[in-house]
């Protein structure tokens, strides 16, 4: 993992961020140590002190591009702000991929206008287009108002005909409270049900291995009527499912038939709400969603209030 030097707080408005100058497997760019959104301050001022509540969503980009396939990142960007999210987790990014994205890190510019943290995951990775460029990479992201540490990327099984897919994740603290974040995108074609059990299978064994609350976001390409989601549900529990209101359809944005973006969470995780925000910047619909985080003390919190 290649880390970047640490630059000084400042969260900003996408308008201010635009005026200014806009890894192979993962990078880590730092942000302000506590975040926009920590002790008491900020958007988020309101909440109990002792609440470790935070906001989080899965947006699959489509390479920053719309339905009609026109490119707009600000138009991504001023989406991602209007939820105020504390970390969200992209899919279909690229990174000096191609002409298609004018060959911009997109993980980075997403960040820079956002001021946050961010890892990128490359699940493909190709030679420049020409000499002396950068290595044209294309995968997934997390962005987070927190500092993210321990970013890494894990290749997912892969299979014939299929397009490489990984398991991005990244640590990181809120008042105390220890997280880590998923992102993930399965593969697609709707008679792979096998390969994306055998991928989820392969996270699952990741999880399982982690003495951390664990919040999974990502393009999962399943419904929940499918066979995958039982092996989605083994040890996450599904964020929509327990306090989501309506379908939750995210796919395609101009008539949605499908719940096939997620927010999962470990059991010692306490959902709050869930929307999908209904923006046209992408060819997918976000989930976002508020979540509690448990305690570092282990207590609730009316009775940690005074040790907070």
């Amino acid at each position: 993992m290649t880390k970047n030097p640490a630059r000084p707080a400042h969260p900003r408005t996408v308008a201010a961020a635009l005026a200014a100058s806009a890894l192979l497997l993962a990078t880590s760019v730092p942000a302000a140590a506590d975040g926009p959104h920590s002790d008491g301050q900020g958007p988020h001022q309101g909440r109990h002190a002792a609440d470790r509540t935070i906001t989080v969503a899965s947006f699959n980009i489509h390479h920053g591009a719309d339905m009609d396939d026109a490119l707009d990142l600000e138009r991504i960007a001023a989406d991602i702000e209007s939820w105020d999210v504390d970390v969200i987790g992209l899919q279909e990014v690229d990174r000096h991929w191609g002409e298609r994205s004018a060959f911009e890190d997109q993980a980075a510019e997403l960040a820079e206008m956002l001021g946050m943290d961010h890892c990128y995951a490359a699940n493909l990775d190709r030679d420049p287009a020409e000499p002396e460029q950068e290595r044209r990479q294309y995968g997934t992201a997390i962005l987070s108002a927190h500092p993210l540490e321990d970013c890494r990327n894990t290749p997912l099984p892969n299979h014939e005909g299929g397009e490489q897919r990984g398991l991005a994740q990244a640590d990181l603290t809120v008042r105390g409270s220890d997280v880590t974040v998923y992102n993930t995108h399965l593969t697609h074609r709707g008679e792979w049900s096998e390969h994306r059990i055998m991928q989820f299978e392969a996270v699952n064994e990741i999880v399982a291995a982690s003495d951390r609350p664990g919040i999974l976001v990502g393009d999962l390409n399943a419904a929940p009527d499918s066979s995958e989601y039982g092996t989605f549900t083994t040890l996450f529990d599904d964020v929509w499912a327990e306090v989501g209101t309506g379908d939750g359809f995210t796919y395609d944005p101009g008539n949605p038939t499908r719940r096939i973006d997620y927010i999962l969470a470990t059991p010692d995780i306490a959902p709050v709400s869930a929307e999908v925000p209904e923006v046209y910047s992408s060819d997918h619909f976000p989930v976002v969603a508020e979540l509690t985080l448990p305690h570092p003390s282990g207590k609730t919190n009316e009775s940690s209030e005074s040790n907070d």
